[in-house]
């Protein structure tokens, strides 16, 4: 199954807000910080993208204002288009300056996410990874410790996702396993729910001081940059 993907970083988006519904502003808005403004601002502004490149359109020569990112009942992003939702499952993260966007075929479970690449304390390990995971995190070099864990942790974000329940899941209830981990580009890694016996097989990679990870059902193959 095919998956796009687009990368943004916060210097791309415009400063005015023609882009946004009126609605989307409100929403925007609606934020005290400076800094989750400029967040949201920016995964809604990857995803309108995102979605327009999926979709065959020139978001350069296309209104943004025309793709509508509303909320469904899980929480999990959908968008819509000249009113009637548009035929794609859309899943955004963002974090420190940048998003991710990926973007599948309508009724795939899907989730992406975006970690920037920090220490990880012993407690939190504890807290939200499973044994094996906390293992694979002790097993590697001191150096790529932080990548591992948030690795990890994105992944099972991405997952969590996909099954439309975000951390309101116990993060013990997904487990992460990881292919290769040396190379550069893409790499596969799988997450497996043990209560049911689903299994998300997914992609990650790192983007210099971030890692992304996009998990689907059905099996995906390696995202695809979207490029006009």
């Amino acid at each position: 199954m095919r998956i796009g993907f687009l990368l943004a970083d916060s210097g791309e988006v415009p400063e005015g807000s023609t882009w946004l519904t009126p609605d989307e502003e409100g929403v925007c808005r609606s934020f005290r910080l400076p800094g989750r403004r400029a967040d949201w601002r920016l995964g809604r502004w990857t995803a309108k993208r995102a979605a327009a490149l999926w979709l065959g359109a020139d978001p350069a020569a296309t209104p943004l204002d025309a793709y509508v990112i509303r909320p469904t009942e899980e929480g999990a992003p959908e968008v819509f288009q000249a009113g009637a939702p548009a035929p794609l499952t859309i899943s955004f993260g963002h974090r420190a300056g940048r998003a991710a966007c990926a973007v599948a075929p309508a009724g795939t479970l899907l989730g992406c996410d975006l970690e920037l690449i920090e220490p990880r304390s012993a407690a939190f390990l504890e807290d939200f990874f499973t044994p094996a995971e906390c293992q694979r995190v002790a097993e590697a070099p001191a150096a790529d410790q932080p990548l591992i864990a948030n690795l990890i942790w994105s992944a099972k974000e991405s997952a969590l996702k996909a099954l439309r329940t975000g951390l309101r899941l116990d993060t013990w209830d997904v487990e992460v396993t990881l292919g290769d981990t040396t190379t550069r580009g893409w790499h596969s890694l799988a997450i497996h729910r043990a209560r049911t016996g689903q299994t998300f097989r997914g992609w990650w990679r790192q983007e210099d001081r971030w890692v992304v990870t996009v998990a689907a059902a059905p099996a995906p193959e390696a995202p695809v940059g979207l490029v006009p």
